[in-house]
């Protein structure tokens, strides 16, 4: 009987403590991770709006950055392309979706909405970043799903 190798850190982050490895739909368990941590520290924290979209911004793209190498590492040792318990690609998407939302519940779940929209229909250009090669393939994709969320969050809570 063999076992396979794990890369403790690669496995933590890259399926975010756990939450990738709930069922079912661990994307979405990703996601809910990140915006709780978010919603969380913006309550417990009180900061100001600069300080929490930088912050915000921060995570984001330390999610990314961290999850480029956990996100390869993980795929290659599950033997998977796109592992679905990867999901700190959620995470760095949820993130930037989060960035200019104000910290209430209501913007809160436009976000979360919107990112998920957008992560699982993967609109054009959004589909063509899954090409790219391992962890960037499987991080750029909801990065960009985040982004786009960004974009149109930003639009509804000018009227909410």
């Amino acid at each position: 009987m063999t076992q396979t190798r794990k890369t403790k850190w690669a496995w933590a982050l890259g399926t975010f403590f756990g939450a990738g490895l709930l069922k079912p739909g661990p994307g979405t368990y990703g996601s809910i991770a990140a915006l709780g941590l978010w919603y969380a520290a913006a309550h417990a924290f009180h900061p100001t709006a600069t300080t929490l979209i930088i912050a915000t911004a921060i995570a984001a793209i330390a999610a990314t950055l961290i999850g480029i190498p956990a996100a390869t590492i993980v795929a290659r040792e599950s033997g998977r392309e796109d592992p679905g318990h990867v999901v700190i690609d959620e995470v760095a998407g949820q993130l930037i979706a989060l960035i200019v939302m104000r910290p209430d519940w209501q913007h809160a779940v436009i976000a979360l909405i919107l990112f998920r929209i957008f992560d699982i229909w993967k609109p054009w250009p959004i589909r063509r970043l899954e090409a790219l090669p391992e962890g960037t393939g499987i991080m750029l994709d909801d990065v960009a799903a985040g982004v786009l969320a960004l974009i149109v969050g930003l639009v509804i809570s000018r009227f909410v």
